[in-house]
């Protein structure tokens, strides 16, 4: 057996950025590790489902997305300049949040007492502590979006056809971190005893720490790995939960699904938007010009009841046992859910809001698995309708689906993480 450990897993943000590395916990934890997720408390009721220790962080910068300021930085950030300068507008209202959810995350740690650190990218804090507690720390990504390669650009950001264009793009990204580098240094000097960083790379990456392993939650079949990428970079494969055998759906979607010819699904995860009236009016219209059943997601997104003959709303049901049963999945682009349908072996049509979205829009088309993507900013019933059409009836959109689905159900990317975590305890030879 590998060398057991504590570890401490940071992670923060919507469902989808939780989601994953609770499968990277319970595959840690099969192995015989130790190991605590810290997160939004929001978050403690389902990850203690899976027996897994929890320490909770403030719902409070999660919370913010959900105010209108929150709900217009999203909707309202369609190209690349005007997503960083939403962010700024965020960064600016979570400022006091963050520096709060910095000593949220200390606490947590100094009661873990783990041997390493694993942490998604928006738990700024994490390294931090890492570094003042001389630990390993190993970053845990759910987009290509901070290791620089010269194959593609930087997630969120545009194709464009310009020297070095992909590599400086990366850099953007980490300069979009350069606003948190004065609250990271209050949270260095005073709390941790640090002495202060001085570059904006360091936000994420503390010179002592460096270099840090980077492992990349997503499926080498989608996106391959970098040849350019340095060997602490690994391009491991979806981190995904099992499917819970035991799960039964509601009694009405049961009925639903065995009334007529399988359904399009229309979820928006948690996407929050300003009007949600007018916008599932959008989506109920569109299914409907598309002459096609519809299960729609209520999500973050706070659309009511409309069910009728040909519509069903749901709630809460686990998208690795609904969308295989679907004709096609209508979402919004989130990592999470991009895996579920891309596994899920049905073609797919991608509505982005922001961020690393349109990046998996993209990829959809480039897969062949999706129908031309209508971005939040676009979305109107005739385009959203068209695009289902040809999702339901291209066969050859269901070939290249159902072929992706059967690499992504041959691998094993948590497997593959817990090894790479595993050498790295290894690495520093820190036995208890």
């Amino acid at each position: 057996m590998s060398q057991y450990a504590k570890i401490l897993i940071f992670t923060y943000g919507s469902r989808g950025d939780v989601e994953p590395f609770i499968a990277l916990a319970c595959g840690l934890a099969a192995r015989g590790h130790e190991v605590t997720i810290s997160t939004a408390a929001k978050y403690g009721d389902w990850i203690k489902e899976f027996n897994l220790a929890f320490q909770p962080l403030s719902n409070d910068t999660i919370d913010l997305i959900d105010t209108p300021d929150g709900k217009a930085a999203i909707e309202g950030s369609s190209g690349f300049f005007k997503r960083i300068a939403a962010g700024a507008r965020l960064a600016r209202k979570s400022g006091p949040l963050n520096s709060a959810l910095n000593i949220d995350a200390w606490h947590a740690a100094q009661a873990v007492t783990p041997d390493l650190i694993v942490y998604h990218p928006k738990m700024i804090a994490a390294p931090h502590i890492a570094e003042a507690l001389k630990l390993p720390a190993v970053m845990g990504l759910l987009q290509p979006m901070i290791v620089p390669t010269s194959e593609f650009p930087a997630a969120g950001l545009p194709n464009l056809p310009l020297p070095g264009y992909n590599r400086l793009g990366y850099e953007l990204i980490k300069l979009s971190y350069s606003g948190f580098r004065k609250s990271t240094n209050h949270f260095r000097t005073q709390t941790l005893k640090l002495a202060p960083i001085q570059r904006r790379s360091e936000v994420l990456f503390p010179p002592t720490l460096t270099p840090i392993k980077t492992l990349h939650a997503i499926s080498p079949w989608v996106t391959p790995q970098p040849k350019d990428w340095p060997n602490t970079a690994i391009m491991s494969g979806y981190w995904s939960l099992k499917s819970d055998e035991s799960y039964k759906p509601p009694a009405n979607l049961t009925r639903f699904l065995q009334a007529g010819p399988a359904p399009v699904y229309i979820g928006f995860g948690s996407m929050t938007v300003a009007n949600p009236q007018a916008l599932q009016a959008t989506v109920v219209q569109a299914l409907q010009k598309a002459k096609v059943r519809g299960v729609i997601s209520a999500g973050w997104a706070g659309f009511q009841t409309v069910d009728s003959d040909n519509i069903l709303t749901i709630k809460d049901v686990p998208h690795e046992w609904l969308f295989p049963k679907m004709a096609a999945v209508v979402h919004h682009g989130g990592m999470g859910t991009t895996a579920q349908g891309f596994r899920a072996g049905v073609p797919c049509v991608l509505c982005p809001f922001f961020g690393d979205q349109p990046f998996w829009a993209q990829k959809s088309v480039a897969l062949g698995v999706g129908a031309t993507p209508v971005p939040r900013k676009a979305l109107t019933a005739e385009r959203l309708a068209n695009s289902i059409q040809v999702a339901v009836t291209d066969p050859l959109l269901k070939q290249n689906a159902h072929t992706l689905a059967q690499h992504l159900k041959n691998e094993d990317g948590v497997g593959v993480a817990v090894t790479q975590i595993e050498n790295e305890v290894a690495r520093v030879n820190k036995p208890r």
